[in-house]
């Protein structure tokens, strides 16, 4: 009895630091994204080329950076169509799945938050910032493909690569799709809590989101068949170390 104790104290502990990291990486992925959003377009002078030019750079090595800080602990999802797609190929218990996507939601608010207060913003604004209709919603769906095809090819054929490959991907992405690429529900979800130069209108997160999960499941149905996984590699997403939750 007291080695069952034992035992479910751990995974409990376990779990903890998983959804911790999950809470701060993510609010840290926001206070980037937000943050460098903002300062791109004060400093911009009206150009908005350069404004998501310093917005991208910015993403795409603080994303790098953030998952090889976190990824070690929860497996760096900071993503609940990535959490969702990890647990649906058995790299994470489904019990576990709440938390996790309660950590990223709420991390990306306190992100959200975080930056507003650097730069004096009110801490949530909703924003004006309209982003809808088929192109936009394609762009989503592409986005979010693409960072699913990058995250399980680097799984199984280059886990060392994850952190690089995936910071690349979504700064090229900036720019490839009419979106913008947020390739990401709880990303969405925040966004629209600033009127900034990241935001998107509360109304439109819906279409978002929808095309956030088609595009991460068509990923990871292809590259289940594409790229069948061993078993070791299963659950080892940016850089965690393959052990499933329990």
């Amino acid at each position: 009895m007291k080695g069952v104790v034992h035992e479910a104290g751990i995974r409990m502990n376990g779990l903890a630091r998983k959804l911790v990291a999950e809470v701060l990486g993510t609010a840290l992925l926001l206070a980037v994204v937000v943050g460098s959003g903002i300062m791109g377009e004060r400093l911009a002078g009206g150009n908005v080329a350069i404004a998501l030019l310093a917005n991208t750079l910015a993403t795409g090595t603080g994303l790098a950076v953030l998952i090889l800080t976190f990824g070690p602990v929860s497996g760096a999802h900071f993503n609940p169509a990535v959490t969702l797609a990890v647990a649906w190929q058995g790299g994470l218990s489904w019990r576990a799945v709440p938390g996790y996507i309660a950590a990223q939601v709420a991390g990306a608010f306190l992100g959200v938050a975080a930056a507003h207060g650097m730069f004096d913003l009110p801490v949530f604004l909703a924003s004006t910032q309209v982003r809808t209709g088929m192109p936009q919603w394609f762009s989503e769906f592409v986005a979010t493909f693409g960072l699913l095809a990058v995250i399980w090819a680097c799984i199984r054929r280059h886990p060392g690569a994850m952190p690089y490959a995936v910071g690349a991907y979504i700064a090229s992405a900036y720019w490839f799709t009419a979106s913008t690429s947020f390739a990401n529900p709880a990303v969405t979800l925040a966004r629209a809590a600033s009127d900034t130069f990241a935001g998107i209108r509360p109304a439109d997160t819906p279409g978002f989101i929808v095309a956030q999960l088609a595009g991460a499941a068509a990923a990871t149905l292809l590259f289940a068949w594409l790229l069948p996984p061993a078993p070791q590699h299963i659950g080892a997403v940016a850089g965690s170390k393959g052990v499933p939750d329990r």
